[in-house]
């Protein structure tokens, strides 16, 4: 279809973003194909008028576990026995066949609340890439998707033995490397320490699990392969062992001193802000999350460590991406606009920035800025619209009014809420 985006206020996801009215967005199949004044319009385009609502980017959203839920616990408990989920599913044809539609559904989930392009960063097998596949091929409707399958973990290591296998000595880790390159991913992820839901005891959150010479086997494999490689991290030490080991992405982080730093500046590497995950452990009343107290604590550590990290890269110019950690307690695949609020509160950064991570900035961190990520002649039409503007508040995103990906247009889309989940999170927000 083409289409003529007018009576639009246009932000356009750059840097410096400022609004723009009285021009229209010429939409030729996939592509942007011109920004012109809206008076000069020719015949041939089906006209949507968007009656002032603020036309911007499709949102990126980097770290995110498509099969799972995010629905909290029902009560206090301790950690499911993944290990045995895991082995159960893949002994189960039909198990398997349900979890590959939920994850397809949350795909859409996400792409109608307004994430056009999502990086998937260790799932279910190679479910994440068949929901891809299917997208792509026209067969399922949800969001550019690039992803990584199976993470890569160790004995004991943070989901090892179901999101991640389990690689004990260098040699493992390449051969698994090679094995996830079969089920084509599109980076590779590694659990190169522990987290608020695998730690047992207060103060160690972030406990360094996978030894350094596995992560360099690892990333060395990964890099003569192609593949990037993103790596779950929530203590300095792990943060020193991922980035010295040739790591691509810091997911979650922790707080950095000068030599760390120095660390990331020298490699390139990046960091990708999570704070959503730590906000139910460490803001919520126990009675609240269902946590353990350990939880509590150690969620507090990791909340602190994000911010810090994230504040400490943007202070010396480090690339700084957001993710909201879908799939963890409480975290849903409709509330990734809600990581935006937090990087803007805890963090700091303008709503002008903060929009700007999240679409251009996020597109550059995973090599997509010349496909996606801002309103230009050229550029992929994924594109969403809001009706207040969010350079004066972002939570004029959890209302998206039309949602473009790839030049297929969605009118009023509509995802199931959960309003227990929405009003617990909306007091602290």
């Amino acid at each position: 279809m083409a289409y003529a985006l007018i009576n639009g206020v246009i932000l356009d996801g750059t840097e410096h973003m400022e609004p723009v009215t009285g021009k229209a967005v010429l939409i030729d199949g996939e592509t942007i194909t011109d920004i012109v004044p809206s008076d000069t319009v020719k015949d041939g385009y089906e006209i949507i008028d968007l009656s002032g609502a603020y036309l911007l980017p499709g949102l990126i959203n980097l770290h995110v576990h498509i099969a799972i839920s995010g629905e909290p616990p029902k009560r206090d408990k301790k950690q499911p026995n993944y290990k045995l989920i895991y082995w159960i599913l893949s002994h189960s044809r039909l198990l398997r066949s349900y979890m590959k539609k939920q994850s397809a559904e949350y795909a859409k989930m996400e792409l109608l609340s307004g994430v056009t392009t999502m990086r998937t960063v260790a799932g279910l097998m190679d479910f994440d890439g068949q929901v891809r596949d299917a997208i792509n091929e026209g067969k399922a409707v949800g969001p550019r998707i690039l992803s990584a399958n199976t993470g890569i973990s160790v004995p004991g290591g943070h989901f090892a033995g179901s999101i991640a296998t389990e690689a004990a000595t260098p040699e493992e880790a390449r051969e698994h490397v090679h094995q996830i390159a079969a089920t084509n991913p599109d980076l590779i992820k590694l659990m190169v320490t522990g987290g608020i839901m695998d730690s047992s005891e207060e103060g160690e959150p972030g406990v360094l699990r996978m030894k350094p010479e596995i992560i360099r086997a690892a990333c060395e494999e990964a890099h003569k392969l192609g593949y990037k490689v993103a790596a779950h991290v929530e203590s300095p030490e792990g943060v020193r062992a991922a980035l010295e080991n040739g790591v691509d992405t810091i997911e979650h982080g922790a707080k950095l001193n000068d030599d760390l730093i120095r660390l990331f500046q020298e490699t390139g590497a990046a960091h990708i802000c999570t704070i959503s995950p730590a906000v139910p452990y460490a803001e919520f009343e126990l009675s609240e999350s269902h946590a353990l107290p350990v939880a509590k604590k150690n969620g507090k550590i990791v909340m602190d460590g994000i911010i810090e990290c994230a504040k400490a890269c943007r202070e010396h110019g480090i690339p700084v991406g957001l993710g909201n950690d879908v799939g963890c307690p409480f975290i849903l695949h409709y509330n990734f606009w809600r990581e935006l609020c937090y990087f803007h509160k805890y963090v700091g950064a303008s709503e002008q920035e903060t929009l700007y991570r999240a679409t251009l900035g996020n597109a550059g961190i995973i090599g997509l800025d010349d496909i996606t990520g801002s309103i230009a002649a050229g550029k992929c039409a994924d594109l969403i619209a809001v009706t207040q503007n969010p350079l004066e508040d972002l939570s004029a995103l959890r209302n998206v009014s039309m949602v473009i990906t790839r030049g297929i247009l969605y009118k009023d889309p509509q995802v199931k809420h959960s309003p227990d989940v929405d009003d617990l999170l909306d007091r602290y927000m």
